[in-house]
């Protein structure tokens, strides 16, 4: 069992997050310097969020900051800690884990883990995001922090990190709190950022984009509750949740026309409804988003050559290194720019290929993606004749 380690989270944020998401808690409000405002919806649902997670921008919302409980959306909290561990080298997915009689108790959703046995932490996180297996959540928040109340401090301190500030987490797993506890609480706004912050982790979305998957070596099946998987194009992720008092929930996130969106509903009367929302909002989203198309091709050459300083010539074609399209809200294609950077004189010698800058497209001061910018030709070492006059 490993001791709390709390070396992670000393570190600064910004090492920690996507460059998107550390833009996004480190500046201001989503749409604030675009002057939009988040178009209002209404469904079966008590709250609901859709953003871009490019920019971070919410684009529709109802009750965004409404604390209710998340029933097992709680778990993409224990999937984040874990994985942000791993990839810091604090442990490693292979890792064999014990588990407790404590952990081998959990209702609800489980693997029926038993006392003693041992699993990768992989295996785990697998049962976790695919099966929403509550034991297996606590195996691991024990693995991680000695206990599951230590691994619940480290959640609300990642809470905070995050500016998830209508959050209070109580459990590592979502279930129903006993008769001398209090229930997690988290609102739709928070859940997103949440979301965004698990895609930073490939693992993440390849494990929850799975509609079975085999545990055990192959005697116990995984099953995804999210109907979702494998039906609605580009979804690849995140995760469900149920209570009585919850209701249905579902943090969902999907790529689509090269963009990636992110939704949240809960509070949702029924499984159908649920699904139904989350399909109407994602599909809604995407409607509202155009591809433009800024360089055509790979190796198309910038208006004007580049000045090279010390070669065999004065200066050299530079070329846009690949296509770029991005994928923007439509009363927005007409005010996307491109702008290149190039830092002049380049000094040879130089190779065709060689990065010489970025183009980058931009909207309102957001980078919504670039390419590089390379040499077209090779610039050898002028002479000392050349290189006093070039």
């Amino acid at each position: 069992m490993r001791s709390m380690d709390r070396r992670l989270f000393a570190r600064p944020l910004s090492c920690l997050l996507t460059p998107a998401l550390a833009a996004l808690l480190l500046s201001p409000p989503p749409g604030a310097t675009a002057g939009e405002q988040p178009v209002p919806v209404d469904g079966e649902f008590t709250a609901a969020i859709v953003l871009d997670a490019a920019s971070g921008e919410v684009l529709m919302a109802k009750n965004p900051h409404l604390r209710l409980p998340p029933a097992s959306m709680v778990k993409m909290m224990t999937e984040l800690l874990v994985l942000e561990k791993a990839a810091a080298g604090e442990l490693s997915l292979t890792d064999s884990v014990a588990v407790s009689g404590r952990a081998s108790k959990m209702g609800g959703s489980q693997v029926y883990l038993k006392d003693g046995e041992r699993f990768t932490v992989e295996d785990l996180l697998r049962a976790l995001a695919i099966h929403s297996a509550n034991d297996a959540a606590a195996a691991l928040a024990e693995y991680v922090a000695g206990s599951t109340e230590a691994f619940v401090d480290l959640m609300n301190e990642r809470a905070r990190e995050l500016k998830m500030t209508h959050t209070e987490f109580r459990s590592c797993h979502g279930l129903p709190p006993a008769r001398d506890q209090q229930s997690d609480l988290t609102c739709a706004h928070d859940m997103a950022l949440l979301c965004l912050a698990l895609l930073a982790h490939p693992e993440s979305t390849r494990m929850a984009s799975q509609a079975e998957a085999p545990f055990r070596g192959g005697v116990f099946t995984l099953h995804n509750p999210n109907p979702l998987v494998g039906k609605f194009p580009g979804l690849d992720g995140m995760k469900t949740g149920y209570t009585a008092k919850a209701g249905y929930c579902l943090t969902a996130t999907a790529r689509q026309k090269g963009g990636r969106l992110v939704s949240v509903v809960m509070g949702a009367p029924s499984i159908r409804a649920r699904s139904a929302e989350t399909s109407r909002l994602l599909t809604r989203g995407f409607a509202q988003y155009a591809t433009v198309k800024l360089v055509d091709s790979a190796n198309k050459p910038l208006d004007a050559p580049v000045r090279v300083k010390g070669g065999a010539t004065r200066d050299v074609v530079v070329a846009y290194g690949s296509p770029l399209s991005v994928l923007v809200l439509k009363n927005r294609v007409n005010k996307v720019v491109l702008e290149t950077e190039v830092k002049e004189p380049l000094r040879a010698p130089l190779r065709a290929g060689d990065v010489v800058g970025r183009a980058v497209a931009k909207f309102d001061g957001t980078v919504l993606g670039e390419v590089p910018i390379v040499a077209l030709e090779s610039v050898a070492r002028g002479n000392i004749f050349q290189r006093l006059l070039h």
